[in-house]
């Protein structure tokens, strides 16, 4: 029988996997695309996706976690600095693998017992890490989303959409 810990890294695999499958749908010559002045970039989402994951997993399996002892920017600067820097997208994809299995590493290390801990969340309230572990995984299909648009706005057909459908890809 699977733990509530192992339910949520299991529902994060997904999410990632869905990450990875919308950025491998996206060409290496559109890595750039951006669908507005001042929005990211694809490769810039997935850097954002990879720091992120990093930053939340560190400080959720940190004894003393609290998301109100830094701001935003700085957990990043913390736990992923140099992280979202330019890379090519083959490196971006082994990040989005590998990143994933550390931080799962990192949960399963932290157990269930703790992740069932309260935490204080970026908005000062009280929540279990478990819960904010779900936040996270809500976060990166949130920015899935968003690849999948853009594969849009390029023509191509989002790997959702072409795995509902019984494409290949």
């Amino acid at each position: 029988m699977n733990t509530l810990l192992e339910e949520a890294i299991e529902a994060w695999d997904g999410a990632r996997q869905g990450v990875i499958a919308e950025a491998t749908g996206i060409p290496a010559r559109d890595w750039d695309f951006r669908p507005a002045p001042g929005a990211r970039s694809a490769a810039e989402l997935v850097g954002h996706v990879v720091a992120t994951g990093m930053m939340w997993t560190n400080e959720l399996t940190r004894p003393t976690a609290d998301f109100t002892r830094k701001s935003f920017p700085a957990f990043i600067r913390h736990y992923a600095k140099g992280v979202e820097k330019s890379r090519p997208r083959a490196e971006w994809l082994r990040l989005l693998r590998s990143s994933f299995r550390d931080g799962a590493r990192q949960l399963r290390a932290a157990g269930e017992v703790q992740m069932l801990q309260y935490v204080r969340r970026f908005d000062g309230e009280r929540g279990t890490r478990l819960t904010w572990l779900h936040h996270g995984i809500a976060h990166e299909e949130y920015h899935r989303a968003q690849l999948a648009l853009y594969a849009r706005l390029l023509g191509r057909t989002p790997a959702l959409t072409r795995a509902v459908e019984g494409e290949d890809g």
